[in-house]
């Protein structure tokens, strides 16, 4: 290559996913059937795919949603188990991208540093980690999907308890499980109450001499049947497609009637998981102090234990809980601030997630930085005042996926959409500048709390409101048209400019 050429210019794609988990791995495959023309690529940090599924390695580690419903839409659910542990779900992600040739489009060991958006190019340039040499690349790209979730992969969340270099034993979290750690025959403490540790607890419990759950607050914790038998009936007698998509309405329309109930009857919710609590465990047991939260059902997620694993564990004398707040480490356990110390061999902190939005890439758009607590979030899938963006976040009060799948859609008919009409770009723009906001995830689980202010808004109407509610999302994201007032389309002028047009309507 001559001096004069210069170097060569960057791959360009029409659109980039990032993120090759479970909303990715559903991104390419809706690009791949509804825009097959779309030139695509899915950029994973990690050397493999599945996402959560891949990377977390803790005993037990399993779906707190059935997966009817936490399963694709075009993908039925073939397992009997519909509460499933991580590798059936991994097998489940591994299967569809063999079954829709993505493995060509997934490109591994690539870690997205930085996205900057030029109005004159009408496009981005994504700089970009090779993680398996240290190599820097670059691409550009039409649009971005980020398909990474909301929390760190690389890090969890540990809270500083004084003395713990005192502690002779492993200390773990969830998120970095070592392989080579033995726990069998040994004293378990496991500092946390959230899905993790209700997952945890039963599963080392058959191994380990005592589990301790060291909580500081009870969570509602529900049992359930690890497999539906209405589910597998269904697909016996009508086939895995119409038994998967019946049972898929059942457990959609069952979600649903739950968190309303809880919604608008908190008291009666709370009455009636403290019965079904007392049930599963033995005589006497002090229900309301481990099992009674002082904030009402679905305040925060409701944990599910397949088979009541939990309680059965606590019935059988193998696992226990406590309800306290830690003073210390010591040399051979915990000291609790009521002066009772637990003995332990292992620790566990199965004490959350750190949140981290877009995978912590740093945006520009036209050389401004994007502070994402000064963006308002449109249709839950777009920020204002970010152009060709778009993002993948799911449901707290239901299955993760079942958001996923319509904002996939959605995103491809906005494609869809442009190319009929000739657009370069798309905005989403509040029509009043002073619309109130309030957070963008109104869930009072400590994760969300701890990096609320980091976070986008949501303001108060449509579309800048988060829906939290399926059925408002098919009418939104499915059956509405992809445009919108507040939703500028311009096209790249000749002279490398952008010429603004009013949004058209068209059902697509």
């Amino acid at each position: 290559m001559s001096a004069a050429s210069g170097p060569p210019a960057p791959e360009h794609l029409d659109v980039l996913v990032i993120g090759a988990g479970i909303s990715g791995i559903g991104a390419g495959r809706y690009l791949r059937t509804e825009l097959p023309a779309k030139s695509f690529a899915i950029l994973e940090a990690r050397q493999a795919s599945g996402g959560t599924w891949d990377l977390f390695r803790y005993p037990g580690i399993r779906s707190d949603s059935d997966l009817h419903t936490f399963g694709y839409e075009f993908k039925p659910w073939r397992d009997e188990q519909s509460i499933a542990d991580a590798p059936r779900i991994l097998s489940y992600l591994r299967e569809t991208v063999r079954e829709n040739g993505l493995d060509a489009h997934i490109r591994y060991h690539h870690k997205v540093l930085g996205a900057s958006w030029s109005s004159a190019e009408a496009r981005w340039t994504v700089d970009v980690e090779r993680t398996d040499t240290g190599e820097r690349v670059r691409l550009t790209t039409g649009w971005i999907f980020c398909a990474g979730g909301y929390y760190r992969y690389d890090e969890g969340f540990t809270p500083s308890i004084p003395g713990r270099d005192r502690f002779t034993g492993p200390v773990v979290h969830p998120q970095h499980w070592p392989e080579d750690l033995d726990y069998a025959g040994k004293r378990v403490v496991v500092i946390g109450s959230g899905a993790t540790a209700v997952t945890l607890v039963p599963a080392m419990a058959g191994a380990a001499a005592h589990v301790t759950m060291l909580q500081r607050t009870p969570s509602y914790v529900l049992p359930v049947p690890r497999e539906d038998v209405i589910a597998n009936a269904l697909k016996k007698y009508l086939g895995q497609r119409r038994g998967y998509a019946l049972t898929r309405r059942k457990n959609i329309a069952q979600q649903r009637v739950v968190w309303r109930l809880c919604q608008k009857y908190p008291k009666a919710a709370r009455r009636l998981i403290r019965w079904v609590n007392a049930r599963q465990l033995p005589a006497g047991y002090a229900v309301d102090t481990h099992f009674n939260p002082p904030y009402d059902p679905w305040d925060q997620r409701l944990c599910a234990v397949p088979d009541g694993d939990l309680f059965r564990a606590i019935r059988s004398g193998s696992a226990s809980v406590v309800t306290d707040r830690i003073a210390s480490f010591t040399e051979t356990g915990v000291l609790l601030e009521s002066g009772r110390e637990l003995p332990a061999d292992v620790v566990v902190t199965a004490t959350g997630l750190n949140v981290q939005a877009f995978g912590g890439a740093r945006l520009t758009v036209d050389g401004r930085e994007v502070r994402l607590p000064d963006t308002v979030a449109y249709k839950g899938m777009m920020l204002s005042g970010v152009p060709n963006f778009a993002y993948a976040i799911g449901y707290t009060n239901s299955s993760w996926t079942l958001k996923i799948g319509l904002l996939c859609e959605h995103l491809c008919r906005l494609l869809a959409h442009m190319d009929a009409h000739g657009y370069d770009v798309c905005r989403p723009e509040p029509a009043d500048p002073r619309m109130p906001t309030r957070p963008f995830l109104d869930f009072g689980a400590g994760y969300i709390q701890r990096a609320v202010d980091s976070l986008p808004r949501q303001g108060d109407r449509m579309p800048w409101l988060t829906s939290t509610d399926y059925r408002d999302d098919v009418r939104l994201l499915r059956a509405d048209d992809v445009t919108d007032p507040e939703l500028r389309f311009s096209r790249a002028s000749r002279t490398g400019g952008l010429t603004t047009r009013p949004a058209v309507r068209a059902d697509l």
